[in-house]
């Protein structure tokens, strides 16, 4: 398959500013990697590897110290108008009903209302919302507040979704069936989704693909195919093939946590 995403020889360092005589942290050795179109892939390594860092630098949020990312075959230099990105904090605005909060990014575009409010409307009925459409993110549960931040990342009509943890600040139950619910909306808008979780569980649930990163400074140390047939259920994950997937990748992230710190 032809690569949508391929991240080359990307690495970061940042300054430490705590340091009295100045100097750096290295987050990112190497990075190389390559998304396909329609691809699901999970970044999941030890806390602090520098996962968030490394789907801010493909989302362009943030600037490589060396090597670059591609989309379609062209380098990155900014904010690509093809991504959307949905992170924990779900950045949605209180004062602005759930139809209102999905139209904001169209008003942005400048997109006319009668489109901004058809566009909204399919997207709030995608993510399993309708008859919210009046509500405030304060009279929705935090579930529906997160399919309330998809569905304004989608409104763009983006090729790619880059996800920071997403569900991270869901309770177990709510975070499982969140992922049952980004199957769906991704069996049928069909986008690519890089996503970042600490969850092996979930990263299994939903992957095509598992890329492990390393303890900081971080490389993928491994990639994992989850071959789990699809469309996913939560029996999936109680499979043989589940369970030898999660035990592969504690075995690496053991190891990992282990060689930080004998290091």
């Amino acid at each position: 398959m032809t690569a949508l995403i391929e991240v080359r020889a990307v690495s970061k360092t940042f300054e430490d500013k705590e340091a009295e005589s100045g100097g750096s942290v290295q987050a990112i050795a190497r990075a190389d990697l390559s998304v396909a179109r329609g691809e699901f892939v999970s970044l999941l390594g030890p806390s602090g590897c520098g996962k968030s860092t490394l789907l801010d630098i493909m989302g362009g949020l943030e600037t490589p110290s060396a090597g670059e990312v591609l989309v379609d075959g062209h380098v990155i230099r900014g904010p690509h108008p093809k991504m959307a990105m949905v992170f924990q904090p779900m950045s949605l605005f209180p004062w602005r009903t759930a139809l209102d909060n999905v139209e904001f990014g169209l008003e942005l575009k400048g997109v006319d209302a009668a489109t901004r409010r058809q566009t909204a409307r399919a997207m709030i009925e995608l993510v399993g919302l309708q008859g919210f459409e009046r509500k405030y993110p304060s009279q929705m549960s935090g579930g529906m507040n997160q399919r309330l931040a998809i569905a304004r990342a989608l409104a763009l009509d983006p090729d790619i979704l880059l996800m920071d943890e997403p569900f991270g600040s869901l309770d177990e139950q709510t975070r499982r069936l969140m992922g049952l619910e980004l199957l769906r909306i991704w069996d049928r808008a069909r986008k690519t989704i890089v996503f970042v979780t600490h969850s092996i569980e979930e990263a299994i649930q939903l992957s095509d693909r598992i890329l492990l990163m390393s303890a900081r400074p971080s490389v993928i140390r491994e990639e994992i195919p989850v071959p789990l047939p699809r469309p996913r259920s939560i029996a999936s994950l109680t499979s043989d093939i589940a369970k030898d997937i999660e035990r592969r990748v504690w075995a690496a992230l053991l190891q990992e946590v282990g060689d930080a710190h004998a290091g």
